[in-house]
């Protein structure tokens, strides 16, 4: 069965996009650029492979497609800003395979100008064509929330930019396709600032409530009854919670190698948000001591070592750093996860507990990370020594809360 679409990168925004596409009966091609990300279950495969998907072997094959979507990683770099080689891997491995009227859509988070700036040279010298005249170029904000059941690819509206108004429809009827609503932006830059702009809202607005969170402890404040009663305000507020730290795929972007300066208030958000962990380390060695034991030698149990609730990845985790800082304390550590059936740090592996309630009786201190659906935080609370929930989630008055 010919392709119509080809996914090139197929891990956090590939692979949902790949799902979305196959479910909407589109023929979809997927192809690796590096080590992927994504992962799925043996049902979800199967109900891919019989709804049209295949994994391409080879390059050749992204020359058979009418729409290529460019959505590989873009981690952080070792100079701060985001690492675009896969992106530039996936433009030179498509550009030779490139057909007359192929619409390209660039999808990975990238800064303000790449896809003019440089996919689109890529894309030209391989190819031997010009970008809207010869192949439609458009870029599209990804919107992928990993685990939420209440929006879907169908139901989320899609941003589209063009380099032409040509562009920006062609990348709109293919968007058209997958989602009730398609957004158009006035061009490829402001599609690709959009990606920018609701990055660095997340990362900023959490910074926020867990500077609050560290001063509601120093003033004893209970933060979280101060979330409950703010989050009824209907206009101007919008909720987020605190925790140990600000993991995933997306990171902020401070704009610096795109415009030559710096959003300052994204700078100081990624200044909090990376001392959380840290912050979690000092209330457990605090919480330690006021009962009388010392973090050196401490049982430790980690609860949830996944960077979102009720999925496997461990993208940015924060339990990583809290683990670390945790070990050079001299603390011995356990840890549980339904999701992660083992785990290292430092290259050394961290015992996983069998029996929750076992090793929750058992440990000086048990540190709720993250909050699976599994975990019975009110059976967990009797049974800890010591119990410390970064994410707000035991009932009021059973643990010691962030």
């Amino acid at each position: 069965m010919p392709a119509d679409l080809a996914v090139i990168g197929l891990g956090p925004y590939g692979l949902p996009l790949a799902k979305a596409a196959v479910a909407a009966g589109i023929p979809t091609l997927g192809y690796g650029t590096g080590p992927e990300a994504g992962s799925l279950s043996p049902a979800e495969l199967r109900r891919m492979l019989s709804g049209g998907f295949r994994h391409a072997t080879s390059a050749a094959e992204l020359g058979r497609v009418r729409t290529a979507v460019i959505c590989p990683p873009t981690p952080p770099g070792a100079d701060g800003g985001l690492d675009l080689g896969q992106v530039e891997a996936a433009a030179r491995a498509l550009a030779p395979r490139l057909r007359p009227h192929t619409t390209v859509i660039l999808e990975s988070p990238v800064p303000p100008g790449t896809t003019e700036n440089v996919l689109r040279p890529l894309l030209e010298a391989g190819s031997g064509m010009r970008a809207g005249r010869d192949f439609h170029l458009a870029y599209s904000p990804s919107r992928v929330d990993p685990g939420n059941r209440d929006f879907t690819p169908a139901n989320t509206p899609k941003v589209i930019g063009g380099l032409t108004p040509a562009c920006t429809e062609s990348a709109a009827a293919f968007y058209g396709r997958l989602t009730d609503k398609v957004v158009r932006a006035r061009g490829l830059r402001e599609a690709e600032t959009v990606q920018v702009l609701e990055t660095n809202f997340r990362h900023v607005n959490i910074a926020l409530v867990n500077e609050m969170a560290v001063l509601c402890h120093d003033l004893g404040v209970d933060l979280w009854d101060v979330i409950r009663c703010a989050e009824t305000k209907p206009f101007g507020f919008q909720s987020f919670r605190p925790g140990p730290g600000v993991g995933g795929h997306a990171a902020p972007q401070d704009l610096t190698g795109a415009a030559g300066r710096t959003l300052r208030m994204v700078e100081l958000a990624q200044q909090v948000n990376s001392h959380m962990p840290r912050y979690v380390v000092q209330r457990a060695a605090a919480l330690l001591n006021e009962h009388g034991k010392s973090a050196r030698g401490a049982r430790v149990l980690l609860l949830g070592v996944t960077y979102k609730p009720d999925l496997a990845d461990q993208q940015s985790t924060p339990a990583q750093e809290v683990a670390i800082r945790l070990l050079e304390l001299g603390a011995s550590l356990s840890y549980h996860d339904p999701y992660v059936a083992s785990w290292s740090i430092l290259d050394r592996p961290v015992p996983r507990a069998d029996s929750l309630y076992e090793a929750a009786a058992d440990a000086d201190l048990t540190i709720l990370l993250q909050q699976h659906r599994t975990y019975d935080l009110q059976g967990l609370s009797v049974k800890a020594q010591l119990l410390l929930d970064t994410r707000g989630a035991t009932p009021t008055g059973a643990a010691h809360r962030l």
